[in-house]
C-alpha cells in the first residue's frame, strides 16, 4: 500500500449547522451543555446525519514497539516490559482493557517492533525487533518506515471495514516518549528542555540522560523535517510510523478518532503532515502530564476533553473520554424538543 494519501475531505459542514439548529430547539438554553454540544455537532458532521447514530463498535488499537534509545537509560522500566505488557493486553489485564469495558469498546494490540516473540495474531504486521537508538542512528530504514505506514493504513481499513465507527489509537513501548518528544519538537520548533517529560516516572539523573538523547536526536531530525517519512525513519519508530498511517487513513475513511497522550499526539502531528486536514477527524481525549503533549495539541489546534494528569498511554486517556462522546450523541438523538415536551421556549 502506498504512503501517499489522497486529499482528506472534512466533516460535513452542512450537517454541523443542522446539528447546531437541533440543539437550539432542545429543552435547555442554547450552549448550556458547553463542549458536550460541540462534541455532538462534530460527531454528527463526521457521520453526515442529524441526529447522529449511536456508536456500535468503538475500537481501540494499541501499537506496540521497543526503542533502542531505552538502552541509554531514559526510562524507569527495562525494555522487556513491552513484550510482557502485550501479553497483559491479550489476557485483558491492562488499564486500557478495564477502561474499554466501561466504555463498551474492544481492544486490539499490534506488534510493530517489540523486541520479543509475540503470538502470530498480533505480529502479522511486525516490521522488526526494536527500532534503532535515535540519538546515534536511524530508527528505521526508509523501506521499513514505508512498510510500517502501510501497515497502519491497512489496519485502519481492516477496522473500518469490520464496522468500527469510532477509533482510538493507543501505544505500548518502553522508551517511546523519547522519540515522541523528538518528533513533536522537530515539527513545532521546540527546544529539548521544553518537551522532555518524566515518562514512566524517571528520576533527575534519568531526566538528564533523556534530555541529552532528545537533544542529539533532534539535531539529526531537523535535517529531514520537510519529509515526514524520512523524519519517522530517522527519529520515530515502527510503532509511531504505523500509528501515523492509521490516523491519516482513518481520516481518509471519514471515521472519527479519539487521540490519546503524547505518543499518539506525536504520531498525529506527523500524520497531519502526511495527510493535511486529517486533524478535522480527531478529538483529543485528554491532555497528558507530559509537557510535549500540550505543545502537540496546540500545534494541531485541538482541545482536550479531559485533564486528569494521566500519562500511562495505552489509549487509556482516550478511552476514559469515550463516554463523553456517547453522551453527546444521546443528547442530540434522545433529548426532547421544546415543542415535543410542551415546554415554553424563550421569546
Amino acid at each position: 500500500m502506498s504512503t501517499e494519501f489522497p486529499p482528506v475531505e472534512p466533516p460535513d459542514e452542512t450537517v454541523l449547522r443542522e446539528a447546531e439548529a437541533r440543539h437550539a430547539v432542545l429543552t435547555k438554553p442554547v450552549g448550556s451543555l458547553g463542549r458536550l454540544e460541540e462534541l455532538g455537532n462534530w460527531i454528527a458532521a463526521c457521520q453526515g446525519v442529524v441526529p447522529p447514530k449511536p456508536f456500535v463498535r468503538p475500537r481501540v488499537v494499541v501499537f506496540a514497539g521497543d526503542h533502542g534509545v531505552t538502552a541509554q537509560g531514559v526510562s524507569a522500566y527495562p525494555s522487556e516490559v513491552t513484550g510482557q505488557m502485550v501479553a497483559n493486553f491479550l489476557t485483558g489485564g491492562a488499564a486500557v482493557n478495564v477502561l474499554a469495558q466501561v466504555a463498551g469498546a474492544t481492544v486490539r494490540v499490534v506488534d510493530m517492533a517489540v523486541d520479543a516473540d509475540t503470538p502470530e495474531a498480533v505480529s502479522t504486521h511486525k516490521v522488526r525487533r526494536s527500532s534503532g537508538s535515535i540519538d546515534r542512528e536511524d530508527a528505521l530504514t526508509r523501506e521499513e518506515c514505508e512498510r510500517a505506514i502501510a501497515a497502519g493504513r491497512a489496519i485502519a481499513d481492516e477496522e473500518v471495514d469490520s464496522g468500527a465507527d469510532v477509533l482510538v489509537a493507543g501505544d505500548m513501548g518502553i522508551g517511546n516518549t523519547t522519540p515522541s518528544a523528538v518528533l513533536i519538537a522537530s515539527l513545532t520548533g521546540s527546544e529539548p528542555v521544553a518537551v522532555v517529560g518524566r515518562g514512566t516516572g524517571i528520576d533527575d539523573q534519568a531526566w538528564m540522560r533523556k534530555t541529552a538523547a532528545i537533544r542529539d536526536a533532534l539535531r539529526r531530525a531537523r535535517l529531514v523535517i520537510s519529509d515526514p517519512i524520512a523524519l519517522l525513519a530517522t527519529a520515530g519508530g515502527a510503532d509511531l510510523a504505523a500509528m501515523a498511517g492509521f490516523l491519516a487513513q482513518a481520516a481518509v475513511r471519514r471515521t472519527p478518532v479519539v487521540l490519546d497522550g503524547v505518543v499518539v499526539g506525536a504520531a498525529a502531528v506527523v500524520a497531519e503532515e502526511m495527510a493535511p486536514g486529517a486533524r478535522e477527524w480527531w478529538v483529543a481525549g485528554h491532555q497528558s502530564a507530559e509537557p510535549a503533549h500540550a505543545i502537540a495539541l496546540g500545534h494541531l489546534n485541538v482541545k482536550p476533553l479531559l485533564e486528569f494528569e494521566m500519562r500511562l498511554g495505552e489509549g487509556s486517556g482516550a478511552v476514559a473520554a469515550l463516554p463523553l462522546l456517547i453522551s453527546a450523541v444521546k443528547v442530540l438523538a434522545e433529548m426532547a424538543t421544546f415543542e415535543s415536551a410542551g415546554v415554553t421556549n424563550k421569546e
